[in-house]
């Protein structure tokens, strides 16, 4: 068969003109879905700013359809789900983004931050922990941290808590010493509920020795050892906290009445007691001091002396109600429901209150159960805030 180079010249016109209006379709399909595109994500910016959620994530939603490949809007969708608590939508997306091969690693830490946050949300923390655990060496590695310390807050696991304030104190992330010695007290408890007190006292020393100046772990370890016995070596702790953290000296008040009987050094304690007393005046420590005076021979008599003379200086219904109790009133058969009425009254106002979300206690705190924020509770009852 003979070879006709006419047909070919006649094709290759034909075939330019085909392959020109194919591209011009192909073209036309493409300026269009990039117009519908912005169109649904604009739609959906609309709507987000109206407040209309529901709407807003219907248009993400055409968006990313449209445009599969675009992550700024499935990062939008993902905090939408998880603003709008629907956590399960929120994982799906941002578990879609992090299986994509073609992701930047920008956008792949973003992503592993934002799945983090979800199942934080979500209250699943362990998914979290193990999330969270991922963003380490990237440029959520400082918000992690601090997620994962909440975490292990939260759970009471304050080996793993000490761990990360000192990787955070290392990266000077800022100080964390006192933070860290309430840790440190935190697991003394938990060995002296397990009987280990020569473990508990081993960590009392080393929170000390962390932070020297904090309260609490003079307090602990003086609790302890009048536990065990060591009554004078409680009275030197006790003397160490009156010098270093006098503003806590209130917290202590009831123990140094407890050490003064074992140590009969009641005049030395209630000449400390006083001298704090008068610098400021506590109700914790006005009771104590009634407490001692009446393990003397003026016992009564300086007891209520000091009840009046408070009485005098600060106007408290507490302070009232212990002096009427030992009163004689003028119709006595009505001395106990007047005397009932007021205890209970006074009940209230005997109490320790969080100076960050006002949670309530009749003990002192040191982590607040309702805020979980550190040190947020004053040595001072409700009555005198």
């Amino acid at each position: 068969m003979e070879f006709n180079l006419t047909w070919i010249l006649l094709g290759l016109p034909v075939a330019f003109v085909l392959g020109w209006l194919a591209s011009r379709w192909d073209l036309r399909q493409v300026r269009a879905d990039n117009r519908q595109a912005p169109r649904a994500y604009f739609k959906g910016l609309n709507f987000l700013l109206n407040e209309q959620q529901d709407k807003a994530i219907d248009a993400f939603i055409e968006a990313v359809q449209n445009d599969p490949d675009t992550t700024e809007l499935h990062f939008a969708l993902g905090n939408l789900f998880r603003r709008r608590g629907e956590y399960n939508r929120a994982v799906r997306v941002h578990e879609h983004l992090l299986s994509r091969a073609d992701l930047s690693r920008p956008d792949r830490d973003r992503a592993q931050h934002a799945l983090a946050q979800d199942f934080l949300k979500a209250g699943l923390l362990d998914r979290a922990e193990e999330a969270l655990n991922r963003l380490e060496g990237t440029q959520y590695e400082s918000d992690a941290r601090l997620a994962l310390l909440a975490i292990y807050e939260r759970s009471r696991d304050w080996v793993q808590a000490a761990a990360i304030v000192r990787k955070m104190q290392a990266a000077n992330q800022g100080d964390f010493s006192t933070r860290l010695a309430h840790y440190l007290c935190e697991d003394a408890q938990t060995q002296v509920a397990h009987g280990q007190l020569d473990k508990a006292f081993v960590q009392l020393q080393q929170a000390l020795e962390t932070a020297p100046q904090a309260p609490r772990p003079r307090l602990e370890l003086a609790q302890l050892q009048h536990r065990q016995g060591q009554s004078d070596k409680a009275w030197a702790s006790l003397q160490a906290l009156a010098q270093h953290s006098s503003i806590a000296l209130p917290l202590a008040a009831s123990l140094m009445v407890e050490v003064a009987e074992a140590t009969g050094e009641i005049e030395s304690i209630r000449a400390l007691l006083l001298k704090h007393y008068e610098q400021q005046p506590s109700l914790d420590l006005l009771q104590a001091l009634v407490a001692l005076d009446k393990k003397s021979q003026s016992a009564n008599a300086l007891g209520r002396t000091r009840l009046v003379e408070h009485l005098q200086h600060e106007p408290s219904l507490v302070a009232a109600a212990q002096w009427l109790e030992g009163e004689t009133l003028a119709e006595e058969q009505y001395h106990g429901a007047v005397q009932k009425a007021l205890n209970h009254a006074t009940k209230p106002l005997t109490r320790y209150r969080c100076a960050a979300c006002g949670f309530e206690a009749r003990t002192h705190f040191w982590h607040c159960p309702g805020c979980q924020s550190w040190d947020s509770y004053p040595a001072r009852r409700v009555e005198e805030l």
